[in-house]
């Protein structure tokens, strides 16, 4: 079972909790290290409850979310069951919980930081989500490096399917610094684990073409502009980066991203969307 249904239900607009981290009270990042316990004092602080989110993007006009792990701020059943009642009372479906910690490479702690992520995987079972989205690795690339990642995305995936979730992983960090590496890595496992093509994780002279090298591996995107300002977009970036979506096929959720300067998180998400419904439109 590979779960690729999952993810295979026509190209839509998304939107991350990370490009509401304001609206939310910019809770604090925690990972696996230490107690890995959530930094409870840094919740509750913004306009908006995670828990009132949802029906704040479809008020918005979006229906599908990706979750950050660190925007949630209790684990309990009780609040999971909340939270997965809040997403069906407002029709969101919660496409990915972003795992946004851990490191399945790393020489000392592979071990810890798979048994955290596997936990995370399971929660997003119990949200009802349709993914997890993992890291594939931070230590440099080399061969013995990339076979670490393989056998832990690997493991992980037989948890998500386990839990009825589509693993997925992103070209993000060292591991998956090169579209030789990403191809490789998703060649090696065979469809049992996904990808999310991320506008915004590389940059550089070979930018462009590094992005068309592995588009067509994409099963959601996250369509990150960069803003240099305010309601200042890079609309020439954003829409070279859009064609190389489109003429790959690509037929997933555009998951808006916004993390530019100024505080109206929800402006920036306007403008990101004025140029990518067109797309949408063509798909």
């Amino acid at each position: 079972m590979t779960n690729t249904t999952l993810t295979n239900q026509g190209p839509r607009l998304s939107v991350s909790t990370w490009s509401l981290h304001r609206q939310l009270g910019q809770p604090d990042f925690y990972g696996p290290d230490g107690e890995a316990q959530i930094p409870v004092l840094t919740h509750g602080r913004g306009e908006v409850s995670l828990l009132d989110l949802p029906a704040r993007v479809a008020e918005f006009g979006i229906n599908t979310l990706e979750l950050c792990h660190f925007h949630i701020p209790r684990l309990d059943n009780g609040y999971l069951n909340e939270l997965r009642g809040a997403l069906e009372a407002a029709d969101v479906e919660l496409f990915s919980v972003l795992i946004d910690h851990g490191d399945i490479t790393h020489p000392d702690h592979a071990d810890r930081d798979l048994t955290w992520i596997g936990e995370w995987i399971d929660i997003a079972g119990r949200l009802g989500a349709n993914c997890a989205r993992a890291i594939a690795g931070k230590a440099a690339p080399s061969p013995e490096t990339l076979e670490m990642s393989r056998s832990g995305l690997q493991q992980l995936a037989e948890r998500a399917d386990a839990n009825g979730v589509r693993l997925m992983t992103e070209n993000w960090f060292s591991v998956l610094s090169t579209p030789e590496n990403v191809i490789s890595l998703l060649d090696k496992l065979d469809g049992r684990v996904g990808f999310c093509l991320d506008f915004g994780n590389w940059v550089g002279e070979t930018k462009y073409a590094d992005l068309e090298a592995i588009a067509s591996r994409a099963e959601s995107c996250h369509t990150k502009a960069h803003f240099s300002a305010p309601g200042e977009m890079d609309t020439d970036d954003y829409v070279q980066c859009l064609e190389l979506t489109k003429d790959a096929g690509f037929s997933g959720p555009h998951t808006l991203i916004y993390d530019g300067p100024g505080d109206d998180e929800w402006e920036g998400l306007t403008i990101e969307r004025g140029v990518v419904e067109s797309y949408l439109k063509q798909a």
